[in-house]
């Protein structure tokens, strides 16, 4: 029993630590690296892309790159369908195959928190998987300088540079995934089935659901408000990033009839694609608690 009058004593809440946060980034970077991961993807990019860029007029008889605009939207397709999947491939098992293997009770018994650990895990995948993504798109950049300018180079880094944000925020739902999953195999039917919702499925319903309609869907859904829906898709937001801001693209897909020019703003895509990437985190802390 406590003496009368002496205060309850309360236990502070731990402080996050970066030492301990640091060390766990660290050392997933460093696997990434030591199996090669992270030269597999970057040259998988670089790969892809040179020949995109290169030989993406070749029907028209021409090669090389022929259109800044042209040659960011035909990259903007390589990207919205392989970095989520990388992405995803990456992180689904990042904390049920720990626990499958054992050694995450081990990493939880040494002094870190499991906040601690999965942002260490988060951010040295994170780190892995921008690294890949800036060397594999890198390449090009050259080629874009060369043929166009210092025009080139300002455009096409923010496209590198949303790609990146674009793969941080499906890494996000990928630990979220890996929270959730009892196991390695449940964790990668999950991430499987996110990559085809989202990149594959999503827009089709959209899109069938507005022809059926006609696009009178009547009440609050009526007219441009549709075209918000898209941020409910980072994917979506990504594109939009980098196709609805150019010129030329808007007016050859017809994007204008499509989305409002509200959801052209940089800004806004950015702090939506910020969004998607913290708050599955959030939820998968929320997730991770003992």
């Amino acid at each position: 029993m406590r003496a009368p009058g002496r205060p309850i004593a309360h236990t502070p809440p731990a402080r996050l630590q970066w030492r301990p946060l640091a060390a766990v980034a660290h050392k997933e970077f460093r696997d990434r690296l030591r199996n090669r991961w992270v030269l597999a993807v970057a040259l998988i990019f670089a790969a892809f892309s040179f020949a995109i860029t290169w030989f993406g007029g070749a029907g028209q008889g021409l090669i090389g790159p022929t259109s800044l605009e042209l040659t960011i939207a035909s990259l903007v397709s390589l990207v919205i369908y392989l970095i989520p999947l990388i992405a995803l491939l990456l992180g689904f098992d990042s904390v049920v195959g720990e626990r499958e293997r054992g050694s995450l009770d081990l990493l939880l018994a040494l002094p870190v928190t499991r906040l601690e650990v999965l942002l260490g895990k988060y951010l040295g995948l994170a780190g892995a998987l921008s690294v890949a993504t800036l060397l594999g798109l890198a390449g090009v950049a050259v080629l874009l300088v060369l043929r166009f300018g210092d025009a080139g180079l300002y455009h096409y880094g923010g496209f590198m540079v949303s790609a990146v944000l674009l793969g941080l925020a499906f890494l996000s739902l990928a630990m979220l995934l890996s929270t959730l999953a009892r196991d390695r195999a449940h964790a990668s039917g999950l991430a499987i089935a996110t990559w085809f919702v989202l990149v594959l499925v999503f827009d089709l319903l959209l899109l069938g659901l507005l022809v059926a309609t006609g696009g009178d869907l009547g009440g609050w859904l009526d007219g441009d408000r549709v075209a918000w829906l898209l941020l409910l898709n980072p994917a979506d937001i990504f594109r939009i990033l980098n196709v609805f801001s150019l010129d030329d693209v808007r007016r050859t897909y017809g994007l204008v009839s499509l989305v409002p020019p509200a959801l052209g703003n940089p800004w806004l895509m950015g702090l939506a694609m910020g969004v998607w990437i913290a708050l599955p985190l959030v939820l998968a802390s929320w997730r991770f608690k003992p």
